[in-house]
């Protein structure tokens, strides 16, 4: 193989066999729970890197499942989002995903800088219970549940946040003697929502501790909120906004 042919075709690990293909990245029927609970601020402050600023001690849970996905396939994340402003706007920070299949751990990961880890989330409907839930092996680190649809939410003023709202992502990528060869703020958006339905009720958070899989390290002081809604997508790719090596 000459060089020329490798710059052409070089685009994700493994070479001649990529781990997930180029985008745009379309997703169907995109289920989200999220619950908004109060922190601690000064642990909170703790893990939002600067030039990103934070106004309230707030945090995002999520669950989010993804049954059809370009690319990726049928699969399901679980983590925390932040949110935040940057240059007087408000935005929301990444800080912590799980899921449960490879290829969109792995782009996510090489393409905008999510911090994907592998795990076992799910999303599913118990009777009359929404019930999100993250295993890290065989520990269970996050429950979360809500009253099934007990209020409609305005799905198009939602839909409008979605899509407007600026998303917030730390890429990090080491040089091969383990120093940082890429250490950039990226700002990425959701592109093209058509919403489908969106609902709140009644919900709780439980967090648990775990070496691994540290989401309880943000506790839960006071569930805010909670949303359940439904959605088709595309997944924006990011441009960077400050780079930490310059």
């Amino acid at each position: 193989m000459d060089i020329s042919t490798i710059r052409d075709r070089a685009f994700a690990n493994p070479m001649c066999s990529p781990a997930y293909p180029m985008g745009p990245y379309r997703f169907i029927d995109r289920e989200f729970f999220v619950i908004t609970y109060r922190t601690d601020p000064a642990l909170l402050r703790a893990v939002v890197p600067e030039p990103l600023e934070i106004e309230e001690p707030l945090v995002h849970y999520e669950f989010i499942r993804m049954p059809d996905s370009t690319g990726f396939g049928d699969y399901t994340e679980s983590g925390q989002v932040i949110p935040v402003m940057f240059d007087g706007e408000p935005g929301n920070y990444t800080h912590a995903m799980f899921l449960d299949d490879h290829p969109p751990l792995a782009a996510g990961r090489e393409l905008w800088g999510f911090p994907k880890k592998l795990a076992t989330p799910r999303l599913a409907v118990n009777t009359d219970t929404l019930l999100g839930t993250l295993d890290y092996g065989p520990v269970r680190v996050a429950t979360g549940t809500m009253g099934y649809k007990h209020r409609e939410l305005d799905k198009e003023a939602l839909g409008h946040v979605l899509a407007t709202t600026p998303n917030y992502l730390l890429k990090i990528l080491p040089h091969v003697d383990g120093s940082p060869r890429v250490c950039e703020l990226v700002r990425y958006y959701l592109r093209e929502v058509r919403m489908k339905g969106a609902w709140s009720g009644p919900a709780a958070l439980s967090l648990f501790p775990h070496a691994l899989a540290p989401v309880a390290s943000l506790p839960v002081l006071e569930v805010t909120g909670a949303r359940h809604y439904i959605a088709d997508l595309t997944l924006g790719l990011g441009e960077v906004v400050h780079d930490y090596l310059a």
